[in-house]
C-alpha cells in the first residue's frame, strides 16, 4: 500500500494558525503550501545575506516576515476555512457582525475613541486606584507622591521614572497588583514621574528637551 507523500512545505514552528484539519484538504492545502513556500523563499532571501550586519539582517527578516504575516491566507475570509464555515454554519451572519466590527472599529479610529472593553477601565476608579497627590508640574510631567500608609516610614523616599511611552499607572493598575501600594503599604513614600500624552502642540518637542528635563 502507497503511503501519501508529505507536504514538501510546513509552517513555522508554533505557529497555530494553520492547525484546523481543514489546512490538509483540497483547497486549502494548495493555499497554505503556497504561502508555506512562500515564506522559504522569503526566509532564505533574508538570511546570511554576505556584507550585511547581523543587525540589519535581522531588521530585513523581521520585516519580511511582517510582510508575510500580513498576506496569510488565513487572514482573509475567502481564503480561511474556519471563516467559511462559520459563514456558512450561522448563514452568513458571522460575516455581517464582522463586517459591523470593523465598521465600528475604523469609527473609533476616526474619532479617537477607546474601545468598549478599554472605556470600562477609568483612570482613579478601576485602575491608578492608590491615594496620591501632584506635587510637581511642567510642560511635559506631573509629579505624584503617594504617601506611605505605615506608621513607620522609611526615610529615603523611591522615585520611579517609566518609560516615555508608559502611562505612569502601569505599575498601579489595581491593588492586588499595584507595585506603588506594596510599596507604601511597607513604609516606603513613592514619587511618580507621569509624562504628558503629546499632541499636535508638541509636535516641535525632540528628545533633548526630554535629557533636559
Amino acid at each position: 500500500m502507497q503511503m501519501p507523500a508529505a507536504a514538501p512545505f510546513a509552517p513555522r514552528s508554533g505557529d497555530r494558525r494553520f492547525n484546523d484539519p481543514a489546512w490538509q484538504a483540497l483547497p486549502f492545502d494548495i493555499i497554505a503550501q503556497s504561502h508555506f513556500a512562500l515564506e522559504d523563499w522569503w526566509r532564505s532571501a533574508t538570511t546570511n545575506i554576505r556584507g550585511l550586519r547581523p543587525h540589519h539582517s535581522d531588521q530585513v527578516s523581521f520585516l519580511a516576515q511582517q510582510m508575510l504575516d500580513f498576506v496569510a491566507p488565513c487572514n482573509f475570509p475567502w481564503s480561511n476555512p474556519r471563516i467559511l464555515r462559520a459563514a456558512m454554519s450561522s448563514g452568513g451572519r458571522s460575516l455581517a457582525l464582522g463586517a459591523r466590527n470593523l465598521v465600528e472599529d475604523i469609527s473609533r479610529r476616526i474619532n479617537r475613541e477607546p474601545s468598549p472593553a478599554l472605556a470600562a477601565f477609568k483612570v482613579g476608579k478601576q485602575v491608578a486606584t492608590s491615594k496620591g497627590d501632584v506635587v510637581f508640574r511642567n510642560d511635559l510631567i506631573e509629579l505624584i507622591q503617594y504617601a506611605p500608609t505605615t506608621k513607620k516610614v522609611h526615610p529615603e523616599p523611591i522615585l520611579i521614572i517609566p518609560a516615555w511611552i508608559m502611562k505612569f499607572y502601569i505599575l498601579d493598575l489595581s491593588p492586588e497588583n499595584s507595585l506603588v501600594n506594596f510599596l507604601v503599604s511597607r513604609g516606603h513614600t513613592v514619587f511618580m514621574v507621569s509624562w504628558k500624552n503629546p499632541s499636535t502642540d508638541d509636535r516641535n518637542l525632540s528628545l533633548d528637551d526630554y535629557r533636559r528635563l
